[in-house]
């Protein structure tokens, strides 16, 4: 499994950067390699995994689950959505200078040699990650075990992860405001963070099979570090590419 995930992403990134080079678009290409990089999130993974077995210890239907768990993605999704239009916007009504991709490529870089340092070097102080002091409402809101609760946890955990995760996602609305009309950016915007919470619905619907449930919180323990460095390696790439030739 280990094997096959590293060969996966590794040619998912060949094939990203190969696009990027001969292709038409290289913005829609550092887009879904952005997208790709970001998606790969432990944080959002981790507390999907906890609610599904939150709920099957209820003994609520695989179907109850499967909605309950929809509504949490929809709430990251839209939460990603807001903050991008956000940043959009206050990056346009400030009249930020156009090098502002620039920037969010260092930072980016950045974000990418913490994870692999974290990958070699488990105590390491700087972690991107949820904060701790967040875990204990993330628990409330997991008992309350219904849509709304889900929502509001997904914007939670999504509100919570950008300031810690969101490197590539920065250096996606750096390259937006350089080299997209507002419309479109807001259009880019829906296909990144439908990239983003893709593998979310994945776990989603693998992980709300009760007997695959302890498979892939096996499988999230045992790749997660995995996930890190493959995800660092990404971003340091990404941002390489935007720094020197975008």
């Amino acid at each position: 499994m280990k094997k096959k995930l590293l060969l996966f992403l590794v040619a998912l990134a060949a094939v990203s950067v190969f696009i990027f080079f001969v292709g038409k678009s290289p913005l829609i290409s550092l887009i879904t390699v952005g997208a790709l990089a970001d998606s790969v999130n432990p944080c959002a993974f981790s507390v999907l995994l906890l609610t599904i077995g939150f709920l099957f210890s209820m003994e609520m239907s695989r179907l109850k689950v499967l909605k309950i768990g929809l509504v949490y993605v929809i709430g990251i999704f839209l939460t990603y959505i807001l903050i991008g239009l956000g940043i959009l916007e206050a990056l346009s009504f400030f009249g930020i200078p156009r090098f502002v991709s620039k920037v969010a490529a260092v930072i980016l870089i950045a974000a990418g040699l913490i994870n692999i340092i974290n990958k070699f070097f488990p105590a390491f102080p700087i972690k991107l990650k949820i904060p701790e002091a967040s875990h204990e409402r993330i628990a409330v809101l997991i008992s309350k075990a219904s849509a709304i609760s889900a929502f509001f946890l997904g914007i939670f955990v999504a509100l919570f992860e950008f300031p810690c995760t969101g490197g590539p996602y920065l250096v996606v609305l750096g390259l937006l405001h350089d080299k997209a009309s507002y419309f479109k950016g807001f259009l880019y915007l829906i296909y990144y963070n439908l990239i983003f919470v893709l593998p979310l619905v994945i776990i989603l619907l693998v992980a709300s099979n009760k007997i695959l449930l302890e498979r892939v919180r096996l499988w999230r323990k045992e790749e997660g570090g995995g996930m890190k460095l493959i995800s660092g390696l990404v971003m340091i790439l990404l941002g390489l590419i935007i720094f020197f030739i975008i």
